[in-house]
């Protein structure tokens, strides 16, 4: 085993050393590699994997500095069955999660991971979520055999040896431990894409603050900053402490008159937050900058308003229908090359391809599992959970002001939406905090690709965060309840607002065009946002008439805008029948409060059939 000191382990505290060895006894690595984040660290690791098969170089003209992970087909997405949330006591986990007791799975887990490194590296990544320096941020060390995490991780979070040089000498950190699973004996050939499907375990004790992964390679389970840390972890911290940490995308938003507000958005994955958080807007003279495209992290500022900040330093978003159509400003930053894409298909020659790119598969294509495939197939040509790992800093469109300011930005309003067919409209506005918590605790969705499981199928997502709740449901929407309590005056926390672009007609087509066209949306808002345009009053929240929508230029027929902003008592109604079951399902420490506003709202709606 090579244990020889590198720069980077020179910085590490003493907490950070004990940590370490502690693994390196237990998973007994061949080698220990200290991880500094330098671009030659980095391009060591992709030739490594190039070479092992774990990856493919892409075409350099193409696709500059890029390569392509074709992943074990048992292992292409979140596991939300052997996800787990270990607390002491079994309430606190709540009952949209999996629980094991701490003890138990500790005792099940260190069975797992002993000797689980042998034949491989053992791989310490210090990392930060958040601008390092920042009250937001929260620095970890993870130890991973897996270099194709620690290249992803090197994308998605601040990561090496800066993050030690932050630490004093005896600052505490989150401790993260991923293993694949799959030791090897002396001789025995590796695999491309190691993983142990028939184990998959990713366990997190909030208590602790520590993180096991073990397993699976897949990037939710595999990188530990990213659902598991930010969210998960992140959900229990903020509870306790009293800040935010949400599944939401944060924009600047630009007027014609140069107006700015910043707006954060909840959309269950792979219903269309990156394009959103990317949009080119479809009206002149309305500019939409970046800030992150998956997760926010919220405190009250010095002035009362709430503050955010995106803890990632990167995207790990869903490829299939990206295109020069559909979000411009991620195919032009994929483009400018250091991009690690995940189950796309590809050709000999270096290209990639998958369905919705906007144009015809190229010739001697293979799809994400290495077999040739052509047009008209049956079978996708990539995974439907295809990914891309892309630098933040590539897109054109980032708020290269205040995306890595430690301080955060003012948030003005928070939207929800999923993929909702019919029923829900356009866009409504809450009226009061409590008709805003309530709408994100009952927000429901179509599946998707994202995790495993049936796709298409109508599911309860509250606040689109319930795979990533790392506490007892009840315990969030209190806290939610709780800030408008704790907000120093009325105006200090940001509205909210309810958007459903997924809207079909009886031939199964959609009422709304989406993509930029959705600027039209966001302009109502901002109008609302500056009491500039009027809206009507409805028992589910405040609805824009028609006229109140800037549709100039936009072929929409009277009839699908009349749908889009309708609302119906009947079709509410059926739609309110099943909530007493869902709000039944958030378990007993659920407040009060939501089931009291879901009785006044059956009631309201009744009332108008």
């Amino acid at each position: 085993m090579s244990l020889a000191v590198t720069t980077a382990q020179e910085f590490a505290n003493p907490n950070v050393e004990r940590f370490v060895d502690a693994w390196v006894k237990h998973c007994r690595p061949d080698e220990v590699v200290w991880c500094d984040g330098s671009e030659e660290e980095d391009w060591t690791l992709r030739r490594q994997m190039v070479r092992a098969g774990t990856l493919r170089q892409l075409d350099h003209a193409i696709w500059p500095n890029s390569h392509l992970a074709l992943s074990d087909p048992r292992d292409v997405a979140r596991v939300e069955n052997r996800t787990f949330i270990c607390t002491t006591n079994v309430a606190d986990a709540g009952p949209t999660n999996n629980w094991m007791a701490p003890g138990e799975m500790r005792a099940s887990m260190w069975q797992l991971f002993a000797g689980s490194m042998r034949g491989r590296t053992m791989y310490v990544v210090p990392y930060c979520m958040g601008p390092l320096g920042s009250p937001f941020s929260r620095i970890s060390i993870m130890v991973t055999d897996s270099p194709y995490a620690v290249v992803s991780m090197r994308i998605m979070a601040r990561m090496g040896i800066e993050v030690l040089r932050a630490m004093t000498k005896h600052d505490d950190f989150i401790a993260g431990v991923h293993s694949v699973g799959v030791p090897l004996e002396s001789g025995q050939p590796d695999v491309p894409w190691p993983c142990n499907p028939d184990n998959i375990t990713i366990s997190h004790f909030p208590e602790r603050q520590q993180i096991w992964s073990f397993g699976s390679g897949y990037g939710g389970n595999a990188l530990l900053g990213k659902k598991c840390l930010a969210l998960r972890l992140g959900s229990a911290a903020a509870v306790k402490e009293g800040w935010l940490a949400e599944h939401m995308l944060i924009i600047r938003v630009t007027s014609p008159e140069d107006k700015v507000h910043y707006l954060a958005a909840a959309f269950p994955s792979a219903c269309g937050k990156t394009n959103f958080a990317m949009m080119q807007p479809a009206l002149p003279g309305w500019g939409i900058e970046t800030l992150g495209d998956d997760i926010a992290w919220m405190r009250f500022g010095d002035d009362g308003r709430l503050y955010a900040i995106n803890p990632e330093a990167g995207f790990f978003g869903v490829v299939p229908h990206t295109s020069p159509q559909t979000n411009p400003h991620m195919i032009e930053a994929m483009g400018r090359g250091n991009v690690l894409f995940t189950n796309v298909a590809y050709t000999e020659a270096g290209d990639i391809w998958w369905e919705g790119i906007g144009h015809s598969a190229p010739s001697n294509l293979r799809d994400w599992r290495g077999q040739p495939w052509c047009q008209g197939q049956d079978t996708p040509a990539a995974h439907p959970n295809a990914r891309a790992a892309v630098p933040l800093g590539n897109l054109s469109i980032a708020d290269a002001y205040t995306w890595d300011d430690p301080a955060g930005v003012p948030i003005s309003a928070i939207l929800y939406g999923g993929r909702r067919p019919n029923i829900v409209p356009l866009v409504r506005e809450a009226r009061n905090w409590t008709e805003a918590v309530f709408g994100a605790a009952t927000l429901a969705s179509e599946t998707t690709a994202a995790a495993e499981g049936p796709i298409g199928r109508l599911r309860f997502d509250p606040s689109a965060m319930k795979p990533f709740l790392g506490c007892n449901v009840g315990d969030y929407y209190r806290h939610w309840l709780e800030l408008a309590n704790k907000a120093p005056h009325p105006g200090a926390l940001p509205e909210v607002f309810f958007v459903n672009w997924f809207r079909k007609n009886a031939d199964n087509q959609f009422l709304w065009p989406g993509f930029g066209e959705n600027a039209r949306v966001l302009e109502w808002i901002f109008r609302r946002l500056d009491d500039q345009v009027g809206a009507h009053e409805t028992p589910i929240g405040l609805l824009p008439h028609p006229e109140d929508l800037n549709l100039d230029g936009l072929d929409l027929i009277p009839e699908a805008l009349a749908e889009l902003t309708s609302y119906s008592p009947a079709a509410w109604a059926h739609e309110l029948a099943q909530y007493n079951d869902h709000l039944d399902s958030l378990g007993d420490r659920l407040p009060v409060e939501l089931h009291q506003w879901l009785e006044q709202l059956r009631s309201a709606v009744a009332s108008e059939q």
